[in-house]
């Protein structure tokens, strides 16, 4: 465990995990912001010189990192031990895996569950936070027609996923059976659990390697054809393609966490803009015209999002997004793109 003193009594605290990872950085640096003292995990060391951004970050605020796993049974006790909250972020991401249902599917659910032993151990947590996606909202047979809206209400298709394989179908999966076992646990224990669906995530955090959504939203300028390939996929199963700004996102995590009592429960989708590749392009092309976008990327695919996801039941709660369009949710993920070697100019 790599540490710094401070007095901790003040404070309210809590532990985040994955925070080598791009949201958890993220919520690590707004926690500390907002007067925090956090606990955060690594998968494979907690030597800070090889997590230098979390390095950093510690001159924000008490923080301290741990060393766990989430196929290390108690592994997570150190870092839970004493908080008040517990932001469950770190999962399970191979998709070149060969064994997909082992190793991404119950590695999932076995890892959340062991966090949340964790939690029942450590006696002090108010409240649990899952991240979990909007993976296991949308990914289903494509709905006829346009006009849809899908909510909290909506599940991913698990045996439509398993018998089709469609891109991703092991993470969409997880997410489904990794809420649904997260969920059976909070009530068997008495847990107050709240899971938060991130749509795809854009914007600048302090994780200075990445391998998310960020690549897929910078690739129309970076001319990544896969990634981009990743987008028109995206589109096609869904009906659109969903952002959400990561400092909204860490926003709605902190806000659904210090709700008063049962004030905030179950699910929670977090999005903030419905758009398509379309729409994208043109944006993209018109906003950065030196990377010289291809604006016929997706001229076979609707202009409009035929399926929206919607945040209204955050909304409704009190949650107000800070960054609405595309030109604020791309503000400064360019630059940081650039800065980790995505983009080349």
């Amino acid at each position: 465990m790599t540490s710094v003193t401070s007095d901790r009594t003040t404070r309210k605290s809590a532990c985040v995990t994955g925070g080598d990872g791009y949201i958890a950085s993220a919520l690590v640096k707004m926690l500390l912001e907002k007067g925090y003292a956090v606990k955060t995990t690594v998968r494979k060391s907690d030597d800070l010189e090889k997590v230098p951004h979390l390095k950093d970050l510690q001159a924000l605020g008490p923080l301290d990192v741990f060393r766990a796993d989430l196929e290390d049974e108690g592994s997570f006790d150190d870092a839970v031990a004493g908080c008040d909250y517990a932001f469950l972020v770190a999962a399970p991401v191979n998709p070149n895996t060969e064994n997909p249902e082992k190793e991404v599917i119950e590695l999932a659910v076995n890892g959340t569950l062991n966090v949340m032993r964790s939690c029942v151990r450590a006696g002090t947590v108010k409240r649990v936070v899952l991240t979990s996606s909007a993976a296991a909202v949308s990914d289903r047979p494509l709905l006829e027609g346009d006009g849809h809206v899908l909510d909290e209400e909506s599940w991913s298709d698990v045996d439509f996923l398993r018998e089709n394989h469609t891109i991703g179908w092991a993470y969409a999966v997880s997410k489904v059976l990794v809420e649904k076992a997260a969920c059976a646990f909070a009530q068997e224990k008495g847990i107050s659990l709240v899971t938060v669906c991130p749509v795809v995530v854009v914007g600048a955090a302090p994780a200075t390697r990445v391998n998310t959504s960020v690549l897929d939203v910078l690739s129309l300028l970076s001319g990544d054809d896969e990634r981009i390939r990743i987008l028109e996929l995206i589109q096609r199963a869904s009906g659109s393609i969903a952002m959400v700004h990561v400092d909204d996102l860490c926003r709605a995590k902190i806000f659904v966490a210090e709700a008063e009592d049962e004030a905030a429960s179950g699910r929670y989708i977090c999005c903030s803009l419905n758009t398509t590749g379309v729409e994208l392009a043109r944006f993209l092309a018109a906003k950065y015209p030196q990377y010289n976008v291809k604006i016929d990327r997706f001229s076979g695919l609707p202009e409009k999002p035929r399926v929206r996801i919607s945040s209204a039941k955050l909304v409704g709660e009190g949650f107000e997004f800070r960054y609405k369009t595309l030109d604020e949710i791309y503000d400064n993920v360019v630059d940081y793109g650039r800065a980790l070697g995505i983009l080349k100019y």
